[in-house]
């Protein structure tokens, strides 16, 4: 989503860290006017507009098609489809020409997370994915999950968000410490939720007991 200024902020603050190099993504005239007006150094960043990439397009959609020719994408189709800067900074990530795919601000999250999940896909042993958001207080940050994807999510699949939640955690150099929460406080309610996640919290104690 290059052609947004929130974004392009974003990509000089990443860059000027030396976080990483951005690639930026939309039509580079737009792209070009709002970094000029806006006084940021990136005009010699890669730019790509994947409308005017047609033997990439070409490339990810053979790469897509045979990943979904039996789920109703026809050969015609997939090339198309990678117009969508989505599903083309998706291909990016899967075929190593980029190591992470920012999106969502100026998108609904199903438009965001499909084509990452028909594309890259999710891990070894991963059932069902979910959704984690960080929240950045004065002291510490908060990781919330799931907050996005899934519903009602059984207790076993609770248990192995912990997990999955523990390990993310841990590549910010922070040791996990994981609350289960429902509306109920130390017991004071019963119903479907909190004997969900009383449930959850002792499966989560038994296979994670650190």
């Amino acid at each position: 989503e290059a052609d947004n200024e929130k974004i392009l902020k974003a990509a000089q603050l990443v860059r000027d860290e030396g976080i990483a190099e951005p690639i930026l993504l939309g039509k580079k005239d737009k792209i070009l006017k709002i970094i000029e007006n806006n006084g940021l150094e990136l005009q010699d960043c890669l730019m790509i507009d994947p409308f005017k990439e047609e033997e990439k397009r070409e490339e990810y959609g053979a790469i897509y098609y045979k990943k979904r020719h039996r789920n109703g994408v026809s050969k015609e189709q997939a090339p198309k489809i990678m117009r969508d800067r989505n599903y083309f900074g998706s291909m990016m990530v899967e075929t190593g020409e980029a190591d992470a795919l920012i999106s969502g601000l100026t998108n609904e999250y199903p438009k965001t997370i499909k084509p990452a999940l028909e594309i890259i896909g999710v891990g070894s042993g991963v059932k069902k994915v979910f959704g984690m958001y960080i929240m950045l207080d004065k002291k510490e940050p908060y990781f919330l999950a799931d907050t996005t994807v899934c519903r009602n999510p059984t207790a076993e699949q609770l248990v192995d968000n912990v997990g999955i939640l523990a390990d993310r955690i841990k590549t910010f150099n922070i040791t996990p410490r994981i609350a289960m929460v429902s509306y109920s406080n130390f017991g004071s309610s019963t119903g479907e939720t909190p004997n969900k996640m009383k449930l959850a919290t002792k499966l989560a104690k038994e296979r994670y007991p650190n």
